[in-house]
């Protein structure tokens, strides 16, 4: 595990994962922390072009062969799923959906907040686009 590891154009992804007999895989962390309406997580908050920029790189990290992820840490424990804001950052939502299709990988966890600290817990659903239009 590699952390701040320059690609792309001008960018740091969060972490490189290497190992042998696998490809590279770049894992790029978004911090969750809006909830408007029922147990939704949303992503962004606000206008994001350097999330979007994001997107497009890790696409093109799949592109090459590679893996890529979308990592989104809900940082709060009232939230059971995680949807795209895209009434907030509509150029978001779509890269989100490029990126989605040309295979980037988008998954979100929730996180155990307790007096004592922050601790990633359970994996929540991701509602969007799935790869292949699914």
């Amino acid at each position: 595990v590699r952390p701040e590891v320059r690609y792309g154009t001008g960018s740091r992804v969060d972490f490189l994962l290497t190992a042998p007999d696998r490809p590279p895989a770049y894992v790029e962390v978004k911090n969750v922390h809006l909830r408007r309406e029922g147990a939704w997580a949303e992503f962004p908050d606000c206008v994001t072009a350097r999330g979007a920029k994001h997107l497009r790189e890790l696409a093109a990290v799949v592109a090459a062969g590679n893996r890529a992820v979308m990592l989104y840490v809900i940082q709060r424990d009232d939230c059971d799923a995680f949807r795209l804001a895209a009434d907030l950052d509509p150029a978001y939502a779509r890269a989100f959906a490029a990126a989605r299709e040309a295979g980037v990988e988008a998954i979100a966890h929730a996180t155990r907040i307790t007096r004592t600290g922050i601790r990633l817990d359970r994996a929540v659903p991701v509602s969007g686009p799935q790869p292949g239009g699914r």
